[in-house]
């Protein structure tokens, strides 16, 4: 008997964490049940309790009635489900046969893989949801991808250039990847892994020639490249030489700016150089050969543009967006005047909407405390800001 009275304290500790989902006994409590159960002799007692537990087990079983059809065959979750099944009827039968103590056992049998179902298929729900976001950024990178490659194979037809290649296998590329977007949309995962190893090999060949067409393009358009980049690294490095010199007055050390500085300084003499001869193949080659050491240049930029953001923030925010607001204003305006006298706005305009939206996203990601995100995208927009205000002053 002593046994027994063990395992009826056992139950009272179980039941709040075994049943799933905050069940309580129906028209009843805890407390009450404790109570009663001390009134009533043991066979009773145990008939009491075992009632009650393969009432909660009905009501645990409706809840993963037919889960099995959504699983499969090998899954865990399925294992855990049929124990728990297989329990719940040896209860209930041994319940019928009025061995009361033996139904309370598998009883408990049954709540404790009822609630490992319930456990796994929420984490399984889970990691399906963050598999399901993750596919879906895939898919709008690669939305984003045949765009890109679209839009540089008209410009490149435009231009007289023998696209015919390209375009079959951009083609062929798109065909495989609609194919797998439909075994998705099927949830005929195994299929979609198959046909992505199509994808993934055609892409190969695509991203080869697309590089190929892109070097091709740059150099037919060398000279335009060439002006362009004397045009930015211009001011790339009159912004670095005014940061230094404002840190230098701040007491930073500058040395390994300075430094970087130099080399693009150097990069920056030969392409003039040889545009001012109209070696624009040259020049081009000479970008090519130095696109890391530049690319590092326009990272380090970018650091200087966040830290400025970041004490300007400090200091004052509201300040701080107001003023950008105001500049806004004005360059829209100031845009529009020269839109009227005929100058192509276009691109200025375009870097003043992609501005606005930077500073849209910082403030949400502010508002979802996240402010070194949130940093980075306002010196985006500032940056953006700097480049419109500056044609605007050259054209007026």
């Amino acid at each position: 008997m002593n046994m027994r009275w063990k395992v009826w304290g056992l139950i009272m500790l179980l039941i709040g964490s075994i049943v799933p989902m905050g069940f309580s006994f129906a028209g009843s409590n805890t407390t009450q049940l404790n109570q009663t159960v001390l009134n009533i002799d043991n066979e009773t007692r145990e008939q009491l309790i075992s009632a009650r537990l393969i009432n909660q087990l009905d009501k645990i079983s409706s809840i993963v009635e037919g889960l099995e059809d959504k699983l499969p065959e090998n899954s865990s979750i399925l294992t855990s489900y049929e124990k728990a099944e297989n329990f719940k009827e040896k209860a209930i039968e041994e319940y019928n046969d009025g061995d009361y103590y033996s139904s309370i056992l598998d009883s408990l049998s049954a709540m404790h893989y009822y609630k490992i179902v319930l456990q796994e298929f929420k984490e399984g729900k889970e990691k399906y949801n963050e598999a399901r976001e993750r596919i879906q950024g895939q898919i709008e990178r690669m939305m984003g991808y045949f765009r890109m490659i679209e839009r540089t194979i008209k410009i490149a037809e435009s231009q007289g250039l023998d696209v015919s290649n390209i375009s079959q296998t951009f083609n062929e590329t798109k065909d495989a990847y609609r194919v797998v977007l439909e075994d998705l949309k099927a949830r005929d995962f195994d299929k979609a892994k198959e046909d992505l190893k199509v994808v993934q090999e055609k892409k190969k060949v695509l991203d080869e020639e697309f590089r190929e067409l892109r070097e091709e393009l740059a150099h037919q358009n060398a000279d335009k490249i060439v002006r362009e980049f004397l045009e930015r690294t211009a001011k790339g490095i009159d912004f670095a030489n005014r940061s230094i010199e404002y840190a230098k007055g701040r007491g930073v050390d500058t040395t390994g700016a300075e430094a970087r500085l130099a080399e693009v300084e150097a990069i920056y003499n030969q392409v003039n150089a040889l545009a001012q001869e109209e070696k624009w193949d040259e020049a081009l080659n000479v970008i090519e050969n130095n696109r890391e050491t530049l690319t590092g240049f326009m990272r380090t930029l970018n650091a200087i543009h966040e830290r400025i953001v970041q004490e300007r923030m400090k200091r004052n925010f509201r300040g701080f967006m107001g003023e950008i607001g105001s500049r806004m204003r004005k360059d829209v305006r100031a845009l529009r005047e020269l839109n009227k006298k005929g100058v192509d706005t276009r691109r200025a305009e375009l870097q003043l909407r992609t501005a606005a939206q930077e500073i849209g996203m910082g403030m949400r990601l502010l508002k979802e405390k996240k402010p070194e995100q949130a940093k980075m995208h306002f010196a985006i927009a500032l940056r953006l800001m700097n480049e419109v205000e500056e044609f605007i002053v050259m054209h007026s």
